[in-house]
């Protein structure tokens, strides 16, 4: 497979504060990510995540094949909760780019996680999906993450009244220099609604028809769908 070339290239590791990111979430399989990632934007705005379903899938030979197509910054979203290190060094070995690991994992295990990532020069991810105080978390840390996630878990987006917790954004700034990462249920309009609430990156899932949640379909254009998001959220 010809590898997917950046209009600019980007330095994997390292992001921008001021600049606003898409992630686009891969959560089947190899064959519409094949079909998909050679289409998308040439742009350094765009993180491509080998989601978790699609590694369970796939296992690790799946961010393998998606860096062979994709140039720019790889997620793997392991959601690590034990063997913190061991499991970035899977990742990086795979050509991952970032990691992710659960805000609710042993702080022993996310300091071992970010130290890890800080000695790969990789992005670390903390996803606080289920943690009612993103704070109470990093207070334990050693060193803060590159990224806090407030994720709005998938089972969860059809409970009436739930949604992404964007008052945690300031109280964060207030006290680490980290970014923000917005993720769960992301459509268009939601993606401004993050922007506004000082989200650094969105997340879109790409979902298929019949699916309970929201994101992009599989069965639309979704590099055109792609340059909405990457306008919407400039």
């Amino acid at each position: 497979m010809l590898v997917h070339k950046l209009a600019s290239k980007l330095d994997a590791s390292k992001l921008d504060h001021n600049q606003r990111y898409l992630q686009i979430a891969f959560n089947y399989d190899l064959e519409a990510a094949r079909r998909i990632l050679p289409g998308l934007p040439s742009s350094p705005r765009i993180l491509v995540e080998a989601g978790t379903p699609f590694i369970k899938h796939e296992g690790l030979h799946g961010v393998e094949q998606i860096r062979k197509v994709w140039n720019g910054c790889v997620v793997a979203d392991l959601k690590t909760m034990d063997g913190a290190a061991g499991e970035v060094i899977m990742a990086h070995n795979a050509g991952a780019n970032a990691v992710t690991v659960l805000g609710a994992a042993p702080p022993e295990s996310l300091n071992l996680f970010i130290q890890a990532c800080r000695e790969r020069d990789m992005l670390s991810m903390i996803d606080m999906i289920g943690v009612d105080d993103p704070l109470d978390v990093m207070r334990c840390l050693h060193h803060p993450p590159d990224v806090v996630v407030l994720h709005l878990g998938r089972d969860e987006e059809s409970t009436r009244g739930k949604m992404i917790q964007y008052r945690h954004v300031n109280r964060i700034r207030s006290k680490y220099d980290v970014l923000i990462s917005a993720a769960g249920g992301v459509t268009l309009k939601e993606a401004r609604s993050a922007i506004f609430n000082g989200a650094n990156i969105v997340v879109a899932n790409l979902v298929q028809p019949g699916d309970r949640w929201q994101g992009i379909s599989t069965t639309d254009d979704v590099a055109a769908i792609a340059r909405k998001f990457l306008d919407t959220i400039e």
